[in-house]
């Protein structure tokens, strides 16, 4: 009855499918569409880059790729460039966060026997892992490949949005067989609880429960594979009957093949997982995967990457960086994923099951990272996407009450500070983003700005968050707050919401509670009004301790973007704001031992490489010296950035540390987080064109454009001079030609003028 009823659906699904093959064959061997081949998935997998390496579409609900043995913070996403060891391939990981959870459901091909599932580094013959050389992996977008040295196995990945791929290449004289391991996790989970059902002798089914990051996680699969296995075993028995079914803590089975009816030692494997149930599985693996076509399914992949990476081409010399940028632009792109299977359902925040009506569900929201440069770089080329996030955004908060804090998996974390939900949807809003309800976007966002959690209690009180009634983090909590506050007022602005627009702008301005305007650094500030006592050192961080979140004085107190001129006010000029800010830069100090290890990225005491400090560089634009923007911006990217497996300065953090590349190297970057207008900075690329939608582009071309020249002396747009320093996302969205000439020494015009300065809007 429940395949009946979608046997209509999903015939159309493989129609849509045979069609976008043949039209796939046609385009993946044009070397010019191919953006992929500049793609280096290495890039921040060593450092503390955090990245996913593996196999996966834009946004897809699985990402499929190799588990190391090794477990910590440096292996979030399950595996770092420095290990050479694979415990299996799981079909979801995290990119670049600093907690780690998913990478579950994991096979693993091999020969022999497996006693310890988990992992043995120290007894090889029985540990459920392999060793691997560098030199047999192969690894690009929507494609991943090693050798198994221990079972002399080749694997091979590849997926479409909610199934995995996996071909296997059994090389020994050996019997083949496949654990699917249960238990396996990247070490940072609790309880868990695996179920596994053999339904016949080639689909095996079950689901994993887990309490991690995410509480209260729930994942369901099917596995079909190409050949029948002749036996199997779960857990610690040993059974061969059809239908035979374990639910432990330590859930695994092992099934085993006749290698001689395997084809020249090939084993193919379909995974796919829903959040709701396993038949949801089942009908999306016939939807998305009915047939067993593993290149075909991989050229797919390869496809949906061009079509998604083309929408910024850029022309460049240098192979290099035009490496950095596609990979970074690919970053940006592995979440938010897909959280709901084909027919429209998905689990939500309140753990029921609900149902699409249109669009697409999503997970993986890490707002306080992102609301600074992947969001705003999405509202320029992903507009197509992006109201299904918000609206997303706004069932969770019909779900659980306030708009999404850090969502992963339907479980609300809560992790970070702020309320970057508000943020994220105001940009959308104030930017005319369609597809979305306004007025239940606007309930959200002041709900949410409501609340009594999370510090939001004492600033309705005393006007900021004191430190002796919130405790560690206030600083940082306040002034996010604040940022929020102002993305919201600005939403009742433009609604005309007279009294919500005074209140909610009155509380973004709190900022100023914390600024000691004698040492002219923001302080954590107790409840009758008075700094912290004792000994004040603007270098010193403790992790989860002081008053600032993975962060020193130094670098919070720049961390008002959304009223810079405001915050010049408070130094008693532009003068002492601009030594003060100069000061940043080259001032060195320690952190002390109990340092957050996200302080990273040092240039002086700018932390490039946590999101708090990414608008820095931008801000002196403000104080009409852009010339300094250029300088800051183009070493950033120089250093900060490279085409190495240590790459990248910080955590990637789900894409926001490459948006702030792909922005910064096109030459501008979104200060002002809602609706704001973006500042110039210093273009990397000759020529760079933006797919915008509704068949409108916008070209970047940087005349005379070199290093050493890295100074806008002028600006043209549409061959008309442009003298301010900035452009407004109207303006930008309306397509045209934005055309830098460049020097090799500061404009003593561009920019300086106070009428051609951005300012913060009120």
């Amino acid at each position: 009855m429940f395949f009946s009823i979608f046997k209509p659906f999903i015939a159309l699904c493989f129609s849509i499918i045979l069609l976008f093959s043949c039209q796939t064959k046609e385009r993946i061997h044009n070397k010019e569409d191919s953006f992929t081949q500049f793609v280096n998935p290495y890039i921040g997998s060593g450092g503390h880059g955090h990245v996913f390496v593996g196999a996966n579409v834009p946004y897809g609900a699985v990402q499929l790729g190799p588990n190391n043995i090794s477990t910590g913070w440096d292996w979030c996403s399950g595996y770092h460039i420095s290990d050479s060891t694979i415990m299996g391939f799981a079909h979801q990981h995290l990119s670049g966060t600093g907690i780690g959870d998913l990478s579950d459901i994991v096979f693993l091909p091999f020969t022999g026997d497996i006693v310890n599932r988990r992992g043995e580094p120290s007894n090889e013959s029985t540990g459920a892992y392999s060793y691997f050389r560098r030199e047999t992996e192969r690894v690009k977008p929507g494609y991943y490949a090693v050798h198994l040295d221990r079972f002399d196995v080749d694997a091979e990945l590849t997926t479409t949005t909610r199934v995995g791929f996996h071909r296997y290449k059994y090389n020994a004289d050996e019997q083949a067989k496949v654990l699917i391991n249960l238990e396996a996790s990247v070490g940072w989970e609790g309880e868990v609880i695996g179920n596994i059902v053999v339904e016949n002798d080639s689909v095996v089914s079950g689901y994993r429960y887990s309490k991690g990051w995410a509480l209260n996680q729930k994942v369901y699969f099917t596995a079909t594979f190409s050949k029948p296995f002749t036996s199997y075993r779960l857990a610690d028995s040993t059974a061969y009957q059809a239908g035979d079914s374990i639910t432990a803590s330590k859930a695994y089975g092992e099934f085993a093949f006749d290698k001689d009816s395997l084809d020249n030692g090939e084993l193919l494997v379909k995974v796919a997982l829903s959040a709701v149930d396993i038949p949801n599985a089942k009908l999306n693996m016939e939807a998305e995967l009915p047939l067993w076509n593993f290149d075909e399914t991989k050229a797919q992949a390869d496809d949906l990457w061009n079509s998604e990476l083309a929408r910024i081409k850029i022309e460049t010399t240098n192979d290099s960086l035009r490496s950095i940028f596609y990979t970074a632009l690919y970053h940006t792109m592995i979440a938010p994923s897909v959280f709901n299977d084909v027919n429209g359902q998905y689990l939500g925040a309140d753990f029921k099951i609900h149902t699409l009506t249109s669009g697409s569900n999503y997970t993986t929201f890490s707002l306080w990272d992102t609301y600074r440069a992947a969001q705003p770089l999405m509202t320029l080329i992903h507009t197509d996407r992006l109201p299904d996030m918000i609206n997303t955004m706004l069932r969770i908060y019909q779900e659980q009450g306030k708009l999404p804090v850090w969502h992963l998996v339907g479980n609300e974390t809560n992790c970070m500070v702020g309320n970057p939900g508000i943020i994220v949807v105001a940009d959308a809003y104030l930017k005319g983003i369609g597809g979305f309800d306004k007025d239940l976007a606007y309930e959200a966002m002041k709900v949410s700005a409501m609340k009594d959690d999370r510090g939001l209690k004492w600033l309705k009180e005393y006007g900021y968050v004191p430190y002796d009634k919130e405790g560690p983090e206030s600083v940082a909590k306040g002034l996010e707050f604040a940022i929020a506050d102002w993305s919201l007022a600005q939403v009742a602005k433009l609604r005309g919401e007279q009294k919500d627009y005074e209140y909610f702008l009155e509380r973004s301005n709190s900022f100023a509670h914390y600024f000691d305007k004698d040492l002219r650094f923001m302080r954590g500030k107790d409840s009758n009004g008075k700094f912290r006592p004792g000994v004040f050192d603007p270098f010193h961080s403790a992790h989860l301790e002081n008053d600032y979140t993975e962060g020193n004085a130094w670098q919070y107190t720049w961390l008002v973007p959304h009223n810079v001129n405001g915050f010049m006010s408070l130094f008693g000029g532009t003068e002492q704001f601009i030594n003060k800010l100069d000061s940043l830069f080259v001032i060195e100090g320690d952190l002390g031992e109990n340092a957050s290890p996200d302080i990273s990225g040092l240039i002086g005491q700018y932390a490039h490489g946590n999101e708090p400090s990414h608008h820095v560089v931008y801000l002196y634009a403000y104080a009409g010296q852009p010339w300094k923007t250029a300088e800051w911006a183009r070493q950033t990217m120089y250093t900060m950035y490279s085409n190495q497996p240590d790459g990248l300065s910080g955590n990637e953090d789900v894409g926001q540390m490459s948006a702030w590349y792909v922005l910064s190297s096109l030459g501008f970057y979104q200060v002002a987080p809602a609706g704001g207008p973006f500042i110039f900075g210093s273009p990397l690329f000759d020529k760079a064109t933006l797919q915008l939608g509704a068949d409108k582009t916008l070209t970047i071309v940087a005349k005379n454009n070199s290093v050493q020249n890295k100074y806008i002396q002028r600006v043209l747009w549409n061959g008309k001079k442009y003298d301010k320093s900035y452009m407004t996302y109207e303006d930008m969205m309306q397509g045209g030609t934005l055309e830098f000439s460049m020097g090799d020494k500061p404009s003593p015009t561009f920019g300086v003028a106070e009428e051609n300065r951005p300012i913060s809007v009120q």
